[in-house]
């Protein structure tokens, strides 16, 4: 009977591992008696291992690229990455946007996924904000940068996977792939900017470092500054390193015309690309 009520526990715990995944170990006492917990002992060997806590849930529907709904009623945002938009009735898509609705709506099919929680939970809007496993252990944010479907869009605290996401886009960029590959997606001189139409890269030399109450900025030219919180400046490197530098930004301006503005939360969207030539 006792083994019966092990199995039946240990066989519980596991069951509980599919919703929010945690360690599991075994344990032995001097009889051979085992028993399971999430607790280790110094006798304990390790059954189930994650590093971090996930929720199993099922998806009914793919927005886009990035974002999803649940079987709950959830919307879930993911994190790090941001990609094109696709059509509706107000706009139409924008290059790239189907092709990544169309991975993940593929990924997504008939399968269960795992959320995993960074610092912090939920957006603006009250969408969960998430790192999206598969079944299989399939990192879905990770694979939609690697695969060129997706750009790193950092938003600070939730940087655990940072590194990960951009040497995944630095590959994807270098190889050439989906985004990457697009007219839309090059670099343009600060210098040629007309108007605000989405995420885009700009390359310039910045002039100078100017404070305000709750910003400074980076200014390229009479036409571009870029913000940055006085919050996140922690982030950042001596900013007036960046002066007399080619730097090329990443993101989405701000304003109707010139002087643009653009907000800039994390350094891997400020680019050191070259000294100054004397």
């Amino acid at each position: 009977m006792k083994y019966l009520i092990k199995g039946v526990i240990l066989a519980w715990l596991l069951m509980q591992a599919n919703f929010l995944l945690a360690d599991i170990f075994r344990g032995q006492d001097e009889q051979g008696n085992a028993s399971y917990s999430d607790i280790p002992s110094p006798n304990s060997t390790l059954v189930k291992s994650t590093a971090t806590q996930r929720y199993k849930h099922k998806v009914v529907w793919v927005y886009d690229g990035d974002t999803i709904k649940l079987e709950n009623g959830e919307k879930v945002r993911l994190l790090g990455i941001d990609t094109p938009e696709v059509a509706n009735y107000q706009r139409k898509a924008v290059a790239g946007g189907n092709a990544a609705k169309k991975w993940l709506t593929k990924q997504l099919k008939n399968t269960d996924i795992y959320l995993e929680y960074d610092q912090q939970k939920r957006d603006k809007y009250q969408r969960l904000l998430a790192y999206i496993y598969t079944d299989e252990g399939q990192n879905i944010n990770y694979e939609l940068v690697e695969r060129g479907l997706a750009i790193v869009n950092l938003f600070p605290p939730n940087l655990r996977y940072k590194d990960e996401l951009l040497a995944a886009q630095q590959q994807a960029q270098q190889q050439q792939l989906g985004m990457w590959a697009m007219k839309r997606y090059q670099v343009i001189p600060v210098d040629k900017i007309r108007k605000a139409s989405g995420w885009k890269r700009y390359q310039g030399e910045v002039t100078s470092i100017k404070n305000s109450r709750k910003y400074v900025r980076v200014i390229f030219n009479e036409k571009l500054s870029v913000r940055i919180a006085k919050a996140n400046l922690e982030l950042f490197a001596d900013l007036e390193r960046y002066i007399g530098k080619t730097v090329e930004v990443r993101g989405w301006l701000s304003g109707k015309k010139a002087p643009f503005s653009m907000l800039v939360r994390h350094p891997s969207a400020l680019i050191i690309i070259k000294d100054k030539v004397n």
